[in-house]
């Protein structure tokens, strides 16, 4: 069995469109020189991305309707 399962990761987002999209930026992040936030020897950066996160290590905020209309520049998300 793999681990972490998916249903565990599951329980760290609210759906698996924000799971995949914090694994490939994590894993980009990786990539480009940032230091892993768990053990990582031998690891591929996938697997470490996957790991951070079932650790809780990495997690994410959803920005207000307020925070998106300030960003965006309109009145209306």
């Amino acid at each position: 069995m793999l681990y972490p399962t998916t249903d565990e990761l599951l329980k760290k987002v609210d759906s698996r469109y924000t799971l995949v999209v914090m694994v490939s930026k994590r894993a980009r992040q990786l990539l480009e020189g940032a230091e892993p936030l768990v053990n990582a020897k031998g690891k591929k950066v996938l697997s470490l991305a996957v790991q951070e996160i079932a650790d809780g290590e990495v997690t994410y905020t959803r920005p207000s309707e307020e925070e998106l209309e300030e960003k965006l520049g309109c009145e209306e998300v």
